[in-house]
C-alpha cells in the first residue's frame, strides 16, 4: 500500500512539474511574439522618440543591421515614420501602401534562416506580384 502511494505521489509531482514547465515556455513565447526578442522598455522608449522626432540616426543606432534597416534610409525615413504612426493608429491599409512603396515585407525570399538556407513561402524565388495586390500571381488562375 505504501509503495502505491509513493508511486502515485511521484507521478503527481511529475505531472505538476511538466505542467509548470509548459506554462512557463508558453508564456515566454507569447512575450517574444508580442514584443520581439530584442525588446527592452529602454530600447522601446528610444525607438518611439526616434519616430516622434524623425531622428534617423537614433533609429539606425538601435536597429543596427537588423530587419528593415537595410531598406530604410535617411531619405525615406520620414515615410517610414509615417507608416509606423499609421500602424499604431490602426490605419493598416494606408500603412501597407507606404510599406509597399518602401519595398518592405515584399516576400522576396532573400532572408536567410538557420544554416544560411532560405525560409518562407518564397523558397526558390518564385513569388511574383506584378499587379501589387499582395497575392502571388502564380496562385491566381
Amino acid at each position: 500500500m505504501i509503495k502505491k502511494g509513493v508511486i502515485f505521489g511521484a507521478l503527481g509531482l511529475a505531472v505538476i512539474g511538466v505542467s509548470a514547465y509548459a506554462v512557463g515556455a508558453l508564456a515566454s513565447q507569447t512575450r517574444q511574439g508580442q514584443f520581439g526578442p530584442n525588446y527592452t522598455s529602454e530600447r522601446h522608449e528610444q525607438m518611439q522618440k526616434a519616430f516622434e522626432n524623425n531622428d534617423f540616426a537614433a533609429w539606425k543606432e538601435q536597429m543596427g543591421t537588423r530587419g528593415s534597416a537595410n531598406l530604410v534610409t535617411q531619405e525615406n525615413f520620414a515615410r517610414f515614420s509615417e507608416m509606423h504612426k499609421l500602424m499604431l493608429d490602426g490605419r493598416i491599409d494606408e500603412a501597407n501602401k507606404i510599406k509597399s512603396e518602401l519595398g518592405l515585407g515584399q516576400g522576396r525570399g532573400n532572408s536567410k534562416g538557420a544554416m544560411g538556407g532560405q525560409r518562407g513561402q518564397n523558397r526558390g524565388g518564385n513569388f511574383v506580384d506584378a499587379n501589387s495586390d499582395g497575392t502571388c500571381d502564380h496562385l491566381q488562375k
